[in-house]
């Protein structure tokens, strides 16, 4: 009470001295010395006991500050009867604080936006209507409406209808998301769309938003060890002030000039850049996705050397996908895909969940199923329509099924590490298998290149899966070394052991396994958008968007915050020596001094501001507005159908007739022509674009060189199709027919994926 009562009071120092300033001023052109004399001495006695009482205030909490060269410069000129150079420095110290004040709260507008949006209650069914009760008093399982505009108060499930939600406070994401019946809400995201219901999956104590803002008043209060390291490094300043003040004093013996050196000296810009430029940094962060919780965390980030990853839910997306189907020939491939995911609408299980997403990306419509049963973990039964559907592991859907030449050939095909399987029967015969997969990020590649590029010397991938999984991923994003078969402790062992060779050391994790070893390393950072509570507890970083790259955000914002930092405290400090130097021999009296002071501050408090902003070398490269990335990936998405049609095809062009070939030939060339190729013409007007921001004209020639070859490939199955209808295909054509289709395939798969890892690199900031 104490404190909020004297910050109040000291609202009020900056108007006041301004005024005794102006009304001195006055007072003085009027021909009245004395009284302005008096008017200047009144406001600096103010101004000299709130400084007292604020010194008095920091040494009992034993925080030492340079506040005290400016009690000294004000009590001497006031000794000294320099009425007009005491009143320019108390104007110059609480103008210094204005400044200060608003510079540190534009830099965590941010982060004190989140604070004020949490809200006190939430609409509950009850008894068949509803009722507005305390925040506190939602538990999981509970039924929540949530209206438009509103904040969604706990984490939890959307019920019945979907939402249009706004996660641009958590995630930086400036679109709104659309989240289906079944599928999770964020706590803090603001409904953008029409009313809905929530299942509450955690009380609010437990939930996403307020874990954020448990981390927000954490960052808030603590103070980073580079603006601990000013505040130290403060007393030798203050002892050097001192020195060239007395030895001005004593080699001259005009006591002005010492009060000049003192009055340049204050206040010192080491205490003011540095925690404003950290503070813009923490808050650019936030901008991004990006939790800081302190400004140390942001400094170790920054000078990072040695980086440590989890696989599962960090290098690769943490979810299973859809990666193939094999289908029974004389069965159409999407329509096995949407029963099985009608019938798996009704199970929790994440393979069950994952298929309804797959079919759902791929425009499906579901039906309700019916006389559904589940064996836990196993597979389920059920009725789609007029049909029996059984879907589920190998073992649980063979045995409700005939053995059968193409049962051995699933039973062979499904046998692939990394994968999970899924049979698919329909009225107790089998129509094919199903592929998931846990895929690696597209991003996952240019992140560690791009932290190579910024100083990180090595890179390690800590897994609990198996040696051979794990090489395979290091494989392929090429870290430094590998180590797998963890438990939660042996990722912890191993960040130390790090730590000892080379540090600092980051370490990135999603899950309640990696909470030890983040906890451990110098930086931990938790991928917060679906990661483990408890893992962002540990961390000093979350991550609050389901973005790998933002990672490699954080470590430019940290180290373009860190290098503005000390350039503002090494010009501040540079400017504020000369100006000492100066005064000692006379060249600048107490009232230009302070002037001069004052200038520093401002220009080393708007360079420390300039972390709040985008480097310009930023601006000057090629970038994609968010709008345009989520476009980009869209279509993609909308597009996996047809990818897939191209490997189906060439499957099952072997077990038809040579009619019934032709006309899947047909089929899919229209499709090609008609959906895949105007997409591949919009990305070369991308690319166009692109070239025209870039000082590289030529920078994506590689990637329209695949435009060529897809159109290429595109048209020799229309000039094979053409040459169909001229006779029926042989068996060797209908080989290079499917040679073809393979080769279409694997340069599709891979093309999208370096679109998606080059899109999400040019992301504008």
């Amino acid at each position: 009470m104490l404190t909020a009562g004297w910050r109040g009071v000291k609202l009020w120092t900056l108007p006041l001295v301004a005024s005794a300033l102006t009304a001195g001023g006055i007072a003085r052109l009027a021909g009245q010395e004395d009284l302005a004399a008096q008017v200047w001495a009144t406001g600096t006695v103010v101004i000299f006991a709130v400084l007292v009482v604020d010194i008095g205030i920091g040494l009992h909490r034993k925080e030492f500050g340079l506040d005290l060269i400016a009690a000294l410069a004000m009590g001497g000129a006031l000794v000294f009867g320099e009425y007009l150079a005491g009143i320019v420095v108390a104007l110059m110290f609480t103008g210094g604080q204005f400044l200060e004040n608003f510079a540190h709260s534009r830099a965590s507008r941010e982060m004190t936006a989140l604070l004020g949006r949490m809200p006190n209650s939430a609409a509950r069914y009850e008894c068949g209507g509803l009722r507005d009760v305390a925040l506190s008093a939602i538990v999981p399982g509970d039924r929540i409406l949530v209206r438009r505009g509103e904040l969604v108060p706990v984490d939890g499930i959307v019920s019945g209808t979907g939402a249009v939600l706004d996660e641009s406070a958590l995630t930086g994401e400036a679109l709104p998301v659309r989240r289906r019946s079944g599928q999770a809400v964020m706590s803090g995201s603001t409904n953008a769309g029409d009313a809905f219901d929530l299942q509450a999956t955690s009380a609010a104590a437990d939930s996403t938003y307020a874990g954020v803002i448990r981390l927000v008043e954490a960052a808030q209060q603590t103070k980073s060890p580079m603006v601990r390291l000013a505040a130290r490094f403060g007393l030798g300043f203050l002892a050097l002030t001192l020195a060239i003040a007395g030895l001005a004093w004593a080699s001259t013996g005009d006591a002005s000039r010492a009060l000049a050196v003192i009055v340049v000296a204050t206040p010192c810009p080491l205490i003011l850049a540095v925690p404003v430029a950290i503070v813009s940094g923490i808050s650019r962060c936030a901008k991004k996705g990006i939790l800081v919780k302190d400004g140390g965390a942001l400094e170790a980030l920054a000078a990072a050397r040695t980086v440590l990853l989890d696989k599962t839910g960090t290098i690769t997306d943490g979810r299973a996908r859809l990666i193939e189907m094999k289908i029974r020939a004389d069965l159409e491939p999407l329509e096995v895909l949407r029963l099985a995911a009608s019938l798996d609408q009704s199970s929790p299980h994440v393979v069950a969940q994952a298929l309804v997403a797959a079919a759902r990306e791929r425009g499906l419509v579901l039906n309700v199923p019916a006389d559904v049963r589940e064996a836990p973990g196993s597979g389920l039964t059920g009725r789609v329509g007029a049909q029996r559907i059984v879907v589920g592991g190998w073992a649980f859907t063979r045995a409700k099924i005939k053995d059968s030449d193409f049962s051995r050939e699933i039973e062979a095909w499904i046998q692939r590490e990394g994968t999970v399987a899924v049979a698919v029967a329909i009225d107790d015969v089998l129509a094919g298998a199903i592929l998931l997969a846990d895929q690696i990020r597209p991003e996952a590649g240019s992140v560690l290149r791009h932290l190579r590029e910024a100083g990180v010397t090595r890179i390690v991938l800590v897994t609990g899966d198996r040696a051979d999984l794990a090489a395979g991923v290091g494989a392929f994003v090429g870290v430094d070394e590998v180590i797998s078969d963890m438990k939660p402790e042996d990722k912890a062992i191993a960040v130390r052991a790090e730590t000892a060779r080379n540090r600092p050391v980051v370490m990135i994790g999603d899950g309640v396994n990696d909470a030890p070893a983040l906890a451990a390393a110098d930086v931990g950072i938790a991928m917060g958008a679906r990661g483990a509570a408890a893992s962002s507890e540990a961390a000093d970083v979350v991550i609050l968007v389901d973005r790998l790259d933002r990672l490699v955000n954080a470590l430019h914002i940290a180290r373009r915050s860190r290098k503005i930092a000390l350039q503002s405290v090494y010009v501040g400090m540079g400017l504020s020596m000369a100006g000492m130097i100066a005064a000692a021999f006379g060249y600048l009296t107490p009232v230009e001094g302070a002037l001069f002071q004052e200038a520093i501050d401002v220009a080393v408090i708007l360079n420390a501001l300039r972390a709040l902003g985008p480097s310009i070398s930023l601006n000057m490269m090629p970038r994609l507005t968010n709008e345009e990335l989520v476009r980009l990936e869209a279509e993609h998405v909308a597009l996996v159908d047809v990818v897939d049609d191209i490997r189906l095809t060439a499957d099952r062009l072997r077990g038809l007739s040579m009619k019934e070939a032709k006309e899947e030939l047909d089929r899919l060339n229209r499709e090609l022509r008609e959906r895949l190729l105007p997409h591949e013409k919009q990305d070369e007007q991308v690319y166009a674009r692109l070239r025209r921001r870039s000082a590289a004209p030529d920078a994506l020639a590689g990637m329209s060189r695949t435009h060529m070859e897809i159109q290429r490939q595109v048209h020799n199955l229309n000039v094979v199709c053409k040459a169909f209808d001229r006779e029926a295909p042989t068996e060797a054509q209908l080989h290079d027919v499917v040679r073809l289709l393979h080769g279409l395939e694997a340069i599709m798969r891979l093309h999208f994926a370096q679109e998606e890892e080059i899109y999400r690199s040019l992301e504008a900031e």
